[in-house]
């Protein structure tokens, strides 16, 4: 096989609907757009509107409640810690603080501040410090040997 042998398979790609270039060419004069009316012209956007109609999204009901000053935390498995201080990316016999995690990588940014979950399994006996943990969090750390303070009362 050589490379003036390569071709692809057929109709795999068209030719570009060339719009509004003379009667011949089967969309001339309207271009597919049909006679007069909203949709014919440019600059036209009616996303989700139904002519006149109470459109679907405000005939559904509404529930809950979205507070507009909630917390948004960042958010890390415990797991995830071991595994970064397996890697070597985490010092594990100095204090975690919420700048260590972002300068190893592991969060991207802090947030509101970093909570720690409990999802995995943690060997190390580490000294971490976070905005929010878990109550479950807390105990597999204290567990395995270490402390984990939280900073603020972002506890549950």
């Amino acid at each position: 096989m050589k490379l003036h042998e390569l071709h692809d398979n057929p109709g795999a790609s068209k030719p570009k609907k060339r719009v509004g270039r003379g009667v011949g060419s089967g969309t001339g004069k309207m271009g597919g757009r049909g006679i007069k009316g909203q949709k014919s012209r440019s600059g036209v956007a009616i996303n989700g509107y139904e002519g006149g109609q109470m459109p679907l999204y405000q005939r559904l009901p509404k529930r809950g409640f979205n507070k507009p000053n909630r917390k948004a935390f960042a958010v890390i498995n415990i797991g995830l810690i071991q595994k970064f201080i397996d890697l070597g990316k985490i010092d594990a016999s100095a204090a975690i603080t919420e700048d260590a995690l972002i300068a190893s990588g592991i969060v991207r940014r802090k947030l509101d501040g970093i909570r720690v979950l409990a999802k995995g399994e943690i060997k190390s006996k580490v000294k971490l410090q976070v905005t929010g943990a878990s109550k479950s969090a807390v105990d597999s750390v204290e567990k395995a040997g270490g402390t984990l303070v939280v900073t603020s009362a972002a506890t549950d």
